[in-house]
């Protein structure tokens, strides 16, 4: 799947493709640890203008380029 990774790092190499000459820096960080969120928000600066990409960590510790689906409450059958 292009659009998870095994690392933010790789996620950012592959999503961003930055540069020798560009750089690229965390713009923004939150973790939820009660709630088990996380994203951060990575900007790269480039002579063709500023891209800027969200990236978010799912359960199973891949990082992706879209939020996981939330928690909801079922019932189950005892």
């Amino acid at each position: 799947m292009a659009s998870a990774g095994k690392s933010l790092h790789s996620m950012v190499e592959h999503w961003l493709a930055p540069t020798s000459m560009d750089t690229v820096h965390v713009v923004e960080f939150k973790n939820q640890r009660a709630r088990r969120q996380c994203y951060v928000c990575v900007e790269a600066r480039r002579a063709a203008g500023t891209a800027a990409m969200f990236f978010f960590r799912h359960k199973d510790g891949l990082w992706c380029i879209f939020p996981p689906c939330r928690e909801r409450p079922s019932m189950r059958v005892a």
